[in-house]
């Protein structure tokens, strides 16, 4: 894994954390609010910093793939985690583990461990 990639992997992980708690946030603060205390005023902001920080998941998301060429289904996998609640934190785990796995191979590659 070049750096490029490995970078491309750690911004989406960066995204993917605020991204999962952004929409329980709007769920819970913004329409539980406005429900039960008739108070709409959190519904706006909440749900455009939402709607950014998918936006920007998304995007990140798509550079993940152009770089690491993964197939569909595991593009597909990541974007139904950016939909569940809280999904974002599971996908920050697998990521992560693929994070390290790729400098710890990038690593062997570099001492002559690893002939890739």
């Amino acid at each position: 894994m070049d750096i490029k990639t490995a970078a491309a992997l750690h911004r989406l992980r960066l995204a993917s954390v605020p991204e999962a708690i952004s929409f329980p946030a709007l769920l819970i603060f913004g329409t539980g609010f406005r429900l039960a205390f008739d108070y709409d005023s959190l519904v706006m902001p909440l749900g455009m910093i939402h709607g950014l920080l998918f936006i920007t998941y998304v995007v990140l998301l798509l550079d993940v793939w152009n770089r690491t060429k993964w197939p569909v289904k595991r593009v597909a996998f990541f974007f139904l985690l950016a939909i569940v609640p809280f999904g974002g934190l599971y996908g920050d785990r697998v990521l992560k583990r693929e994070e390290e796995a790729g400098v710890i191979a990038a690593r062997a590659r570099k001492e002559g461990v690893l002939n890739t």
